[in-house]
């Protein structure tokens, strides 16, 4: 089946707890990080200024946006004038572009976020990061009710997926090589939520993936295959070009899934996302 269903002197300080932030009746942050970007919407918080906006909806499959969120320019090199306009109270980072932090200290105090690292599984991670950005509007409640949204549609979900096929969930970063999901990613910590199991038992780097050539999949004959959009702009969406593709077990026996773009190094709105659109294309087929 293919199954299209679409972080000198500053004010720096990598925060795990809620105490570490001021609590105010009203916060404006800007963040150049997609992660924290994500959960600031679904918090009810969103940023006034996010980084590379176009590529924030293509890859974490956002079509719109809150209405007053403005495009900084790149996440590597932001647009600190255009920053600065927004007046933020905080500019949020994760720890990938902390070199930034001595330039944007000028703007608002600088507070880097981590989530993907190696230490206490993903989900408390996740679940710290959610508290620790609610905590900025005094709102812990909405960081209650996200999580718990999340964990009790994974329970459902999960009493509606027994006997499913064990996955192989990849991401292509060209024609011939792929990211490979297993321990320490999200995708991975969704699956096990939802009682479905991973073929993939290779070590992992710290945002959950290894990489990989496309005939290593070859090793997998059994799985089915579930493809992360978006696609590199040199493929094409059938794959009809792609010859070693056409020849995997999986493809020619109709097993493969194709999903819409999810983030996959999000927190739990990327997380009740990629479970939604999974739980939607097993349950179809």
């Amino acid at each position: 089946m293919m199954c299209r269903l679409r972080c000198g002197q500053l004010a720096l300080a990598c925060f795990s707890a809620l105490t570490s932030f001021q609590v105010a009746a009203s916060t404006d942050i800007v963040t150049l990080d997609w992660t924290i970007a994500e959960t600031l919407i679904a918090l009810g918080n969103p940023p006034v200024g996010l980084a590379e906006i176009p590529q924030y909806q293509r890859w974490v499959g956002a079509d719109q946006l809150p209405g007053n969120v403005v495009d900084v320019g790149l996440r590597a090199q932001p647009n600190r004038e255009l920053m600065a306009q927004q007046a933020p109270d905080h500019v949020l980072l994760s720890p990938l572009y902390m070199r930034l932090s001595d330039q944007l200290s000028t703007i608002a105090p600088v507070t880097a976020l981590v989530t993907y690292q190696p230490g206490d599984p993903l989900w408390q991670r996740l679940a710290r990061t959610t508290h620790t950005l609610a905590a900025l509007n005094g709102d812990n409640a909405s960081a209650v009710t996200l999580i718990d949204a999340v964990e009790t549609y994974l329970e459902h979900q999960k009493a509606q997926l027994t006997g499913q096929p064990p996955l192989l969930v990849v991401q292509f970063i060209d024609a011939r090589h792929l990211r490979v999901f297993g321990e320490n990613s999200l995708f991975q910590a969704v699956l096990e939520r939802l009682g479905l199991a991973s073929v993939w038992e290779h070590p992992t780097n710290q945002w959950g993936f290894s990489t990989v050539a496309l005939e290593e999949l070859l090793s997998y004959p059994d799985a089915t295959l579930v493809v992360v959009e978006p696609l590199p702009n040199s493929m094409n969406n059938d794959f009809s070009d792609n010859a070693l593709w056409q020849h995997l077990p999986a493809v020619q026996e109709n097993r493969v899934i194709q999903l819409p773009a999810v983030w996959s190094f999000g927190g739990f709105p990327s997380a009740k996302r990629f479970a939604e659109l999974l739980s939607e294309a097993l349950l179809t087929d």
